[in-house]
């Protein structure tokens, strides 16, 4: 008999391939003094795969070819400037069927980043994409509480329906509403 085969990868995985792939990335752009280049860039590519769900699709697509992903992913990076270590990055990155991982990548690149110039980076996912003025009052806060400078990262996920899940370092606040009702059912069961 044959079963059926999970091809998805555990969140715990991509983290790791993400690592790996921006740890190359951040030490070319640093060995080519080009850390501030490469940080502009993190945000167009943010920009772009917030506002396009045709970004998204493709780089999570298992239909698509390495070819064909490879070619996609080489007319985004010209047109968007990014630099020769991003652009690389990416090529590898879809040689190897790996784009799926694109916003750990980002995340982890960003932090990296943010680490070099003595910043917090704070990955915060929400709903719908934050405002400048929440983003920034967010920050605000969270300066408060940590007493340094913190950079926001910021993703959209739809499926938290509304709230926030904020990650720094190994901390994580999560009010999103999907964590609340799944915390319902969680209780609901246990009455029933």
């Amino acid at each position: 008999m044959i079963g059926r085969v999970d091809v998805s990868e555990p969140a715990s995985i991509s983290f790791g391939i993400a690592a790996r792939y921006a740890k190359a990335v951040f030490e070319l752009a640093k060995e080519s003094k080009s850390l501030a280049g490469l940080e502009g860039n993190l945000g167009d590519l943010t920009q772009a795969l917030t506002e396009s769900s045709d970004l998204r699709a493709m780089i999570a697509s298992p239909v698509l070819s390495r070819a064909e992903q490879g070619a996609a992913m080489a007319a985004i990076a010209k047109k968007m400037s990014l630099m020769p270590a991003l652009q690389n990055g990416l090529a590898l990155m879809a040689q190897n069927r790996r784009l799926f991982v694109l916003p750990q990548l980002i995340a982890h690149l960003n932090a990296m980043i943010a680490e070099d110039k003595g910043e917090v980076s704070a990955e915060v996912v929400s709903a719908k994409a934050l405002t400048k003025a929440q983003s920034d009052k967010l920050a605000k806060t969270l300066k408060e509480r940590v007493g340094k400078d913190v950079k926001i990262i910021a993703t959209v996920d739809e499926s938290l329906i509304g709230g926030l899940v904020v990650k720094m370092g190994s901390k994580m606040i999560d009010t999103s509403i999907r964590s609340k009702l799944d915390s319902l059912q969680n209780v609901m069961k246990e009455v029933g």
